[in-house]
């Protein structure tokens, strides 16, 4: 999982030299044309041209930029928030434990795929919106995981005996409750960055997303859509692209648990 995220990530951050093409550049005597190692294919274009005759390879790569920047961007504010609000929900407990639970509880309520669209139309179009959207959303999931992992840590005798020491509660949240849940939070961060990739690329896919100057993988996947009995390969790589990046996100997150978790590991070793 990690080596597939890290050439993602490394086809995104040298995209501008990786790719043969400008991702906006139309080429009209090009449209439509199959990948190079088709018959009429063209070596310029390693995996065709779409129906503007833009290059499909280049706008793969341009595309991975935004679907990382989003995955990395947006998770990790949606973890800023629903950890901070996990903890302090499930140490202090009580109203604050109340009220939180109840934010969460109608939060959820919402369809997260409409919730997310809804807001896009409030927020407009271009990928900081698509970024607070999906924090906006999707902060409940660590949120609730977490509270639960909380409430289970801080009965632990460690945590008694760090308040008995004289510990304040920032210090006892800080130093020993948030260590023992830090292998879920990096678990749960991975995954959403599989989710954020999703929802990124369903907002791209209905004009919601990213600006028209800028290359996502959804909106590659609509433009495609209207010539895929000529062109195929304009819906299948894009789509191939997402399948591989979420799946690198999903083995990586069960790769850390498995490493991470205390409790997995010693089941392990019995």
């Amino acid at each position: 999982g990690g080596a597939v995220i890290l050439l993602c990530a490394l086809a995104a951050i040298f995209a501008p030299l990786l790719a043969p093409h400008d991702p906006g550049e139309q080429d009209l005597l090009s449209i439509l044309l199959p990948p190079a190692w088709v018959d009429g294919g063209n070596p310029a274009f390693p995996l065709g041209t779409d129906s503007l005759g833009r290059c499909e390879l280049s706008r793969l790569l341009y595309g991975a930029r935004t679907a990382m920047t989003v995955a990395i961007l947006a998770s990790l504010g949606a973890m800023l928030i629903g950890s901070i609000l996990a903890h302090v929900a499930g140490y202090f407990g009580g109203a604050l434990d109340w009220i939180i639970g109840r934010i969460v509880d109608v939060w959820m309520s919402f369809p997260p795929v409409i919730l997310s669209l809804v807001l896009m139309v409030g927020l407009g179009i271009g990928v900081d919106k698509v970024i607070l959207a999906i924090v906006l959303v999707d902060w409940t999931r660590f949120c609730r995981v977490l509270r639960s992992e909380v409430l289970v840590v801080k009965q632990r005798d460690y945590v008694a005996a760090a308040r008995l020491i004289g510990f304040s509660h920032w210090q006892t949240i800080t130093r020993e409750v948030l260590p023992a849940t830090l292998p879920l939070l990096i678990t749960l961060l991975s995954l959403e960055m599989g989710i954020a990739v999703v929802v990124e690329a369903i907002l791209s896919f209905v004009g919601l997303g990213v600006g028209p100057d800028q290359t996502a993988w959804g909106q590659m996947i609509a433009d495609a859509r209207q010539h895929i009995y000529e062109s195929a390969g304009g819906v299948f790589f894009p789509i191939l692209a997402i399948f591989i990046t979420v799946t690198g996100f999903n083995l990586l997150g069960d790769g850390l648990r498995r490493v991470l978790d205390v409790r997995l590991i010693n089941a392990s070793s019995r």
